[in-house]
């Protein structure tokens, strides 16, 4: 029996706490709110150094600090809001804001960037040594230590998890992390020897964090654009399916993103004409149940039929023969003849550098009923939306 999934009740193991476990969206507010914890205290501690000190780096040090922690409190808003419930208005849910969370984040993040970078490039152009004290040099030498390892633990918390916007918080820590080790070795260089390159190494520092933001942001964007689906994942679930002696061959897999942990997928098998209704529904009710059982992933199954015997079979032959010609075919598939209206289907990939797959496909049409006159030929066109097609058996 195919049962719905109840995306919000996964139970993950707590790291913080072995005894115990929490569901997804729990660990995810959990780790945020030790963000913002650590991240208020790295404030206090580095704006207190920082005025103290007349250092404009370890001030931008802290206001880095404070987004940080903006961030982790946007990562939690966005978590409990995707955890709402489908409605009329929304029925796949709302899973899909945790991604606009991390487009936040990002914007944030970029933002601290920037602004690093303007107040480097005055700093430059208007020296002011910065007069630190032993003490302030060991607060900011334990911010680079705390913020690096926390760093580390908040983006693996976001790769278990699955969420983007724990990912994308636990980069930017590591980022800040060189961030306040560029401003230590600044700090050193003016305490022993006097110089003053804090501008320099905040122009380098803030490129890189620029950077970062910039790779999260296309990522986050990929998804929410709708990407080509992991094809280690997609084998997976082919290979499954491919496990039933009764299909022939699995194509159009897509899989629909609709939040993490939340995705539906759909795809065509093919299977011979021989098997009766009852026969496809129990092998499809299968099929979906072991993928759900796999993967988690709910799965709706359409139906090809196969006849590859006696004219069937030469008809087959003939087509892929010329198709043969045509190299920016990547794939033919749903091939099968009814003999009572004279009428051929199938299924065609072009590449996608292909300019004009419609009149290509009006080329091979024509070909076809200049060496078979007497059937008709009725294709639809394909899009690739897998990693490696999956051939016939």
């Amino acid at each position: 029996m195919v049962t719905l999934p109840q995306f919000d009740k996964y139970q993950l193991y707590d790291t913080i706490s072995p005894m115990k476990t929490l569901t997804r969206d729990q660990q995810i507010v959990r780790v945020s709110i030790y963000g913002i914890i650590v991240n208020v205290l790295l404030v206090i501690f580095k704006a207190a150094v920082g005025i103290f000190a007349g250092s404009i780096s370890v001030i931008l040090d802290a206001v880095n600090n404070s987004s940080d922690a903006l961030s982790s409190v946007i990562t939690i808003v966005g978590t409990k809001l995707a955890l709402k419930r489908p409605d009329k208005e929304h029925p796949f849910g709302y899973g899909r804001i945790e991604y606009f969370a991390s487009v936040i984040i990002v914007a944030i993040v970029l933002w601290a960037g920037v602004t690093s970078l303007q107040e480097s490039v005055n700093r430059i152009m208007v020296s002011k040594p910065a007069d630190y004290s032993v003490i302030s040099l060991v607060v900011i030498a334990i911010g680079v230590v705390v913020k690096y390892f926390f760093g580390h633990y908040v983006k693996k918390q976001g790769e278990v998890l699955n969420s983007d916007s724990l990912t994308a918080s636990g980069s930017d820590a590591i980022s800040d992390s060189f961030l306040s080790l560029g401003t230590l070795v600044s700090a050193l260089l003016s305490f022993v020897w006097h110089l003053d390159i804090e501008g320099w190494l905040g122009v380098l520092i803030s490129v890189m964090i620029i950077r970062s933001a910039w790779e999260m942001l296309n990522e986050t964007l990929d998804k929410l654009l709708g990407s080509r689906a992991d094809s280690e994942l997609l084998s997976k679930i082919k290979d499954k399916i491919l496990t039933y002696k009764q299909v022939e061959g699995v194509y159009d897999l897509t899989l629909h993103n609709y939040g993490p942990n939340k995705i539906i997928a759909t795809a065509h098998i093919q299977v011979p004409d021989r098997l009766t209704a009852q026969e496809i529904h129990h092998l499809t009710r299968h099929i979906e149940s072991d993928v759900y059982a796999q993967s988690g992933i709910i799965m709706t199954l359409g139906i090809y039929a196969s006849n590859n015997d006696g004219r069937s079979g030469e008809l087959k032959k003939m087509v892929e023969s010329a198709l043969a010609g045509y190299p920016q075919i990547k794939q033919m598939h749903g091939f099968y003849v009814d003999e009572a209206t004279k009428h051929v289907f199938f299924d065609l990939i072009f590449s996608f550098d292909e300019p004009d797959p419609g009149a290509k496909a009006d080329e091979i049409i024509s070909q076809l009923k200049s060496m078979r006159p007497e059937y008709e030929y009725d294709v639809i066109l394909d899009t690739d939306y897998d990693i490696e097609s999956v051939d016939e058996k």
